[in-house]
């Protein structure tokens, strides 16, 4: 099976936040298709210190590397289109990304935050409760 890490899995396995840690454990020794996207590494970089972003990059690097293609981003828009239009509420363009790279792959996404993701209509596995 495919995973797709979305940013909460990267930033809450830096914290060593242990919901994130376990389910991060997990599929490491379940599977070796872990990936990550363009999206996900830019948002766990863009926050936390220099210990947390040591940790960010060493587990970016564990993973495998996928970036949006045209379809994909074809694929988002039409999804945050088809939103709008039915009235719900409009997911941000950076989840619709992820979102998109995860249906290219046939990946299931991991997130803390599942509700983000199960408008889109892909597998989501969700693990732990939000951080205080």
């Amino acid at each position: 099976m495919k995973y797709l890490l979305d940013t909460t899995v990267i930033v809450d396995h830096a914290r060593d936040y242990p919901p994130g840690v376990e389910i991060l454990s997990r599929l490491f020794e379940e599977t070796g298709d872990l990936y990550t996207c363009d999206i996900v590494v830019s948002e766990a970089f863009s926050r936390g210190g220099p210990q947390e972003r040591a940790a960010v990059e060493s587990l970016v690097n564990a993973l495998e590397y996928v970036a949006v293609d045209p379809d994909g981003a074809r694929w988002a828009g039409d999804q945050r289109r088809a939103q709008l239009e039915e009235g719900r509420r409009k997911s941000g363009i950076g989840d619709a990304l992820i979102a998109a790279s995860a249906w290219r792959l046939g990946a299931t996404v991991v997130t803390r935050n599942a509700r983000d993701f199960e408008a889109f209509g892909i597998p989501v596995l969700g693990y732990g409760m939000p951080l205080p």
